[in-house]
C-alpha cells in the first residue's frame, strides 16, 4: 500500500510542476537536503517535494487521514531550509481544498 501512496504521490508531484512549468513559475521538485548536527553528517537526506520560487515549501500527500506528523514534517523542512511559506496537500479528500493546509513560519528570513 505505501509503494502505490507513493505512485499516486509522484503523479500529482509531476501535475503540479508542469502546472507551474506552464505558468513560467520557478520550482525545484524532489529536493535532497542533508542534514549535520554539531559534525555529524547524515548519510540519508531528507527529500522535499516541490519547493516553488525558492520561499513555498509543497509537501504531497494521498492519506486517509492527516496525521500530526505530516504537519511537524512540513514544519521541520520550513525551519531546516528558513523558508517562510507551506503547504500540505492532501489528495485523498473528495474536496480538494478541504485537504490543503497553509503554514507560516513567522520567524524566517525569507518572510
Amino acid at each position: 500500500m505505501r509503494r502505490r501512496t507513493r505512485l499516486i504521490e509522484e503523479i500529482y508531484s509531476r501535475c503540479l510542476g508542469r502546472e507551474c512549468e506552464l505558468r513560467n513559475i520557478p520550482f525545484v521538485k524532489e529536493l535532497r537536503v542533508f542534514l549535520e548536527y554539531k559534525g555529524l553528517v547524515f548519510e540519508q537526506p531528507l527529500r522535499l517535494d516541490i519547493l516553488v520560487d525558492d520561499v513555498l515549501i509543497v509537501e504531497l500527500k494521498a492519506a486517509e487521514k492527516m496525521l500530526p506528523f505530516h504537519k511537524a514534517q512540513l514544519l521541520s523542512y520550513m525551519k531546516l531550509l528558513n523558508k517562510p511559506l507551506g503547504l500540505l496537500i492532501n489528495f485523498h479528500e473528495l474536496v480538494l481544498r478541504n485537504g490543503i493546509h497553509r503554514m507560516i513560519l513567522k520567524d524566517s528570513d525569507s518572510s
